[in-house]
């Protein structure tokens, strides 16, 4: 393999991983900017996305925000690698479509959410706090793709290691000037 050919590879990664947006806080979602690219359905994380991940409800802003969203004439789903019983106690009381145990970055768990919304992946935004699941789910199937800053919670081990890649992928995506 010649070192442009890893160049190339690298840079087609790089641009997967990158999101068209990247947001400190859920709310700064701007949904008019959002319905002027043509975006009619969004995706979201569940886990310190919309809540944290140690969580047991939903917080009232974000509920209120959400409803904001579906006024807005938004289809909404989420789409977690989490159980099923946890994300539906979530994606229920908003009237939300849901697919959980997605193995994302897998498009599949996505594809199941556009299909419940009766819309193109073209059509759709994901919004979540990963950009080795949610960036790269969504961007392999071309969606609108907005990362966020995760919510603060209890941190798993795991997490700790998948935040600190990120760091580095930001760092190269920033070298490009992507970001």
């Amino acid at each position: 393999m010649t070192k442009d050919t890893t160049k190339d590879r690298m840079g087609r990664l790089l641009a997967l991983l990158t999101p068209r947006q990247r947001l400190g806080d859920l709310r700064e979602l701007d949904l008019a900017i959002l319905q002027i690219q043509g975006i009619r359905g969004i995706i979201f994380d569940l886990d310190n996305t919309l809540i944290p991940w140690d969580s047991h409800c939903m917080p009232p802003e974000i509920i209120q925000w959400l409803q904001e969203v579906k006024k807005k004439g938004f289809a909404m789903a989420i789409v977690s690698n989490n159980r099923k019983k946890r994300v539906a106690a979530f994606a229920g009381p908003q009237q939300m479509h849901y697919v959980s145990r997605a193995y994302k970055p897998s498009g599949g768990g996505f594809l199941r959410a556009a299909a419940s919304m009766g819309l193109e992946p073209a059509a759709i935004a994901v919004v979540g706090d990963q950009l080795l699941t949610d960036v790269l789910g969504g961007n392999r199937l071309r969606m609108y793709t907005v990362w966020v800053a995760p919510l603060p919670a209890k941190v798993l081990i795991g997490s700790r290691i998948i935040r600190r890649l990120e760091c580095e992928i930001v760092k190269k995506i920033c070298e490009r000037g992507w970001m």
